[in-house]
């Protein structure tokens, strides 16, 4: 029998699947202050996963963590979007692919 220690945050459901599988578990519930702290890490996780598969699960799973920074915050998701709109009708998006090489100053 062994014991793997992972001290990270995990999507709420981890836990039963686990004790589905037949295995136990230690868990805690975070304070306010940690769970920002942990939703921080979970959200470089996810990007290096991302980084690494480049496939549209980790996209997903780094979405879910960008939405629960969010909220841990005090941000709605509403909140989120309406920001991110704003932006792109300010500054535009990304469709264009351009790539900023350099700017001369006069």
């Amino acid at each position: 029998m062994g014991v793997i220690t992972y001290n990270k945050l995990v999507r709420d459901k981890i836990p039963e699947i686990i004790e589905s599988d037949g295995k136990t578990c230690k868990t805690e519930l975070l304070s306010d202050a940690e769970y920002i702290k942990m939703i921080d890490a979970k959200l470089d996780e996810e990007l290096a996963e991302y980084h690494k598969d480049q496939n549209i699960e980790e996209l997903a799973d780094l979405m879910e963590v960008i939405y629960a920074a969010a909220l841990a915050r005090g941000y709605s998701l509403e909140d989120l979007e309406m920001v991110r709109e704003k932006k792109i009708q300010e500054r535009g998006g990304f469709e264009k692919r351009i790539l900023l090489r350099e700017v001369v100053e006069t």
